[in-house]
């Protein structure tokens, strides 16, 4: 009796098992928003510089080929390519975590930095 009742408990949660281990694990979304800091078009990767007042960190995100990467400004999100982003634009990304590191889902430019101060009376 114990090994029919064993036997079919084990029926009803094999299927359940396998699902579990064949779906793909679900990746925690976040943003960041700040200025490019490096650019590697060879490696896909990206450097952005984020924070607020003193507190700075910088968050290194891969791109793969397949991520948006639009202009706001040119209107509508104008689609770039990853090459045409520089040093000082202003981003906000979209990314999770995996075993590899962060990877970018979305990416769109902002807008530029303005370079040096300029001092008023």
């Amino acid at each position: 009796m114990r090994r029919i009742a064993l036997l079919s408990f084990a029926a009803l949660v094999a299927p359940f098992a396998l699902a579990a281990q064949q779906s793909p694990p679900t990746v925690p979304h976040d943003s960041v928003r700040g200025a490019i800091r490096a650019v590697d078009v060879r490696a896909r990767t990206l450097e952005v510089t984020t924070g607020v007042g003193l507190a700075l960190r910088v968050v290194r995100l891969q791109v793969p080929a397949g991520v948006p990467i639009t202009d706001r400004k040119a209107g509508q999100g104008a689609p770039l390519k990853l090459a045409e982003l520089k040093l000082g634009d202003v981003i906000r990304a979209s990314f999770g975590g995996r075993p590899t590191g962060l990877v970018a889902y979305t990416i769109e430019r902002l807008g530029r930095m303005a370079t040096g101060v300029d001092s008023t009376p």
